[in-house]
């Protein structure tokens, strides 16, 4: 006798949610998702709610003799349900997509459900669509998309209706666990413990910052841990990621809200994580209805490669997920490797096709890099010099002894200086000090390096002799003997003064152009007055230079030339050279140094002499407008040609001389420094309502990015939240604590109400508010 037995379905496949395309033309059909699954796929889509571009330039289509497009204000008057999909430029419908596989027959020809409405001249077939009787296919949807998020309603609550008491309490403990959560947020800290068994005396700080609550509040404690159900604890890790993700997707939403659908500008940059894994940051760049510049991260996205077309396609999810449009983009900023800013297939070139107006600025922060770089590539003894630093910090910093000796030698000199009156005391003066170890990616660490290294000389000189003398290490007595032979020398006091000065004259100007509301004018004119210091330094202050050579020198009884006698080069003693010791060091070495940085300077920073900026300085306030130029102004708007009509543009040219008079005559416009003091007084005057258009061009000339310097905050930000001992953090958790994490002026602002309500409305709870 034959059994037969019912076999079991096999289990639906795992899916990613926040992986699900929001462009309605990218997406499979609910027919092709796991029956199980449909209900977890609809609550997804209708969190996000319809796919709503508002910002996107609508294509216009020939609709017989004239061109028509979408209108965006049914947006507003069918906000609900009505989508457009970017890929095909075509309008659907939300609620019917959701509920298509119960159709049947029913609403199947409507283009909203099939192929997609494009019959711009017929608005009213948006309310042929929707229908007069209450159960049309679309009123159908509707309401079973209402009651799939009402909660309340499902057949498991209708069975297990909850007490008021139960949702007090329950709401009670989902606070407190918000309340954890945001604070470890904030702080960059790890969830999880390596052991949560209830005999560990370390369960994470999830779970003890918990308990650590209970103990100080009454109310929590006779609701969380173990007093709450244990099928129900809001403490599980997928409770504290939802919880999290909730938070990031609020702070999110207040950065989309505060752009406001208006034109930004997109700052990319990719570097590795503890795992080895490529993440692209990304950063939006825009002004906020005060006038003032921001800079929001939006997040992390894993990347698989590198490529440009692969970098692309990220960020044509990243746009699509939150009903952004690329036709928005009015300024691009990357560093120079060629997959960024590649001239044909860079993401550079592939933005600018779809967009534009979307320039490029090739980051300010790293030129200067690069032209600092420069030198020490090109010039051997400036290339030697920094060798022989390289190797003094590997001798000194070997050791944790070195150090500390170091530290003890200084500190002794100092207290004998205070003693002796020639140095005074006070809060943050004579603190301890070491040799820092400079950064391979960053110069400006060199100049601190170098600064610690003339401030500490006596003291490292008395440690390398004593490793030189009493070493175990014959290397390294080898090497600090080399040392001390090298600090003795004129080349050395010589190319350490002269480094001083050139990455002195460039330190200011790094961090300047690091700041987050720096503008392209104020940032080029920066970097014409660092040009203008250097160029000043190499005509007039050779005998400055000398004075702090010779001082040096005398105070630390290193070696000093005559500077009449013959030249004798190292490398060939007795090879005569023919010219002085002056002609040297000053031709060959202290001209040539300035000679390269000026060079490298004009030929780095090519954006100076662009059109587009020319263009963008005739808006500067400096000393009362005086390189206010209306000619040039009407020509920045022909760089924009979709923010500009051709009516705006006549108008504009009658708008410029009222404005200019206006602002003239206004003494709250005077002694305003940069285009962000511009943008943000004529917020809080008014004028920007009075002259938009102007203020309009102010915005475009705002945006255009500086310098990638918030991106490589992010990656900072990202190598203190996922560390070596919390590399198995998943992509999307990252980048939901890193959105936390530093935009944290943005996650004070979200309530733990809003919270609560997209927690609700993530998936099925057991207890519904």
């Amino acid at each position: 006798m034959y059994r037969f037995l019912k076999r079991k379905s096999p289990p639906p496949p795992d899916i990613n949610l926040n992986e699900l395309p929001s462009d309605p033309a990218k997406r499979k059909s609910i027919l092709s998702y796991h029956p199980n699954q449909r209900d977890e796929e609809r609550r997804e889509y209708l969190i996000r709610g319809p796919c709503q571009p508002r910002g996107h330039k609508f294509k216009q289509i020939a609709i017989g003799k004239v061109l028509r497009r979408f209108n965006p204000k049914w947006f507003d008057l069918y906000g609900d349900w009505l989508e457009y999909s970017v890929e095909k430029e075509k309008a659907f419908c939300l609620y019917c997509y959701l509920f298509r596989d119960q159709a049947g027959n029913q609403g199947g020809s409507d283009s909203f459900l099939s192929t997609g409405f494009c019959s711009w001249n017929k608005a009213d077939r948006l309310d042929q669509h929707v229908g007069l009787d209450v159960n049309s296919f679309h009123n159908n949807a509707k309401r079973k998309c209402e009651d799939l998020m009402r909660q309340g309603q499902s057949i498991k609550h209708a069975l297990h209706k909850q007490t008021d008491v139960v949702k007090n309490d329950y709401r009670i403990w989902l606070n407190a666990s918000i309340d954890v959560s945001r604070h470890l947020l904030h702080q960059g800290l790890p969830f999880r413990g390596h052991d949560e068994s209830e005999e560990s005396t370390n369960k994470g700080n999830f779970l003890e910052l918990l308990k650590y609550t209970a103990g100080q509040n009454e109310v929590v404690k006779k609701v969380v841990l173990k007093n709450a159900p244990k099928n129900n604890q809001m403490t599980s890790p997928p409770i504290q990621k939802d919880i999290v993700h909730c938070f990031s997707e609020e702070v999110t939403r207040s950065i989309i809200e505060e752009m406001d659908n208006d034109v930004f500008g997109l700052l990319v940059d990719e570097s590795a994580d503890a795992s080895d894994k490529e993440q692209m940051a990304v950063v939006f760049r825009f002004v906020d209805k005060y006038g003032v510049v921001k800079e929001r991260f939006i997040g992390v996205i894993h990347v698989q490669e590198t490529s440009s077309l692969s970098l692309k396609s990220a960020i044509d999810s990243l746009f699509a997920k939150y009903g952004l449009s690329l036709k928005k983009l009015r300024g691009q900023g990357y560093d120079g490797a060629s997959n960024m800013k590649g001239e044909f297939n860079g993401l550079r070139s592939l933005i600018l096709k779809e967009s534009s107006s979307a320039y490029y600025v090739h980051c300010f922060a790293h030129q200067l890099q690069l032209v600092v770089m420069a030198v020490a590539k090109k010039h051997v003894e400036v290339g030697e010099f920094f060798d022989m630093i390289s190797v003094l910090l590997n001798v000194v910093g070997a050791s944790c002894k070195r150090k500390d000796k170091i530290r003890e030698i200084h500190r002794q000199k100092v207290e004998e200086k205070i003693s002796n009156g020639e140095i005074k005391t006070g809060t943050g003066l004579n603190q301890e000090l070491s040799l820092q170890r400079p950064g391979n990616t960053r110069w400006g660490s060199h100049y601190k390096t170098l600064l610690r290294l003339e401030e500490l000389f006596s003291s490292i000189v008395i440690v390398l002799e004593y490793i030189q003398d009493e070493g175990t290490d014959t290397t390294k007595r080898q090497q600090a003997y080399g040392i001390l032979k090298y600090f003795h020398t004129f080349d050395f006091v010589f190319y350490l003064e002269l480094m001083l000065l050139v990455m002195g004259l460039t330190d200011s100007l790094s961090k300047a152009l690091q700041r987050k509301d720096q503008d392209i004018l104020n940032a080029i004119s920066l970097v014409k007055t660092t040009k203008c210091q250097l160029q000043k330094v190499r005509d007039d202050g050779w005998d400055a230079f000398m004075a702090k050579v010779s001082s040096f020198s005398e105070k630390n009884n290193t070696g000093m030339l005559k500077m009449e006698e013959e030249f004798v080069d190292s490398r060939r003693p007795r090879k005569k050279t023919g010219i002085t010791n002056l002609h040297h060091y000053k031709v060959d070495c202290f001209y040539t140094v300035l000679d390269m940085q000026l060079q490298e300077f004009n030929d780095r920073f090519d954006e100076v002499n662009s059109e587009l900026l020319i263009c963008m300085s005739s808006l500067s306030p400096i000393d009362s407008f005086r390189q206010f130029d209306k000619s040039m102004l009407v020509r920045l708007t022909e760089f924009y040609p979709n923010d500009f009509s051709f009516v705006e543009r006549r108008s504009l040219d009658h708008q410029l001389e009222i404005y200019l008079d206006n602002v003239k005559n206004d003494e709250r416009f005077t002694d305003l420094k940069c285009l962000g003091d511009l943008a943000r007084v004529m917020v809080e005057t008014r004028k920007h309502l009075s002259h938009p258009l102007v203020y309009r061009l102010l915005k475009v000339s705002l945006i255009l990015p500086v310098a990638t310097a918030t991106v490589e905050r992010c990656f900072s930000a990202m190598n203190f939240v996922k560390t070596t001992l919390r590399n198995r953090i998943g992509d999307m958790f990252l980048s939901d604590c890193l959105v936390c994490f530093i935009e944290k002026q943005v996650l004070n602002t979200v309530t733990n109400e809003s919270v609560i309500k997209r927690f609700q409305d993530m998936s099925e709870r057991r207890v519904h508010l």
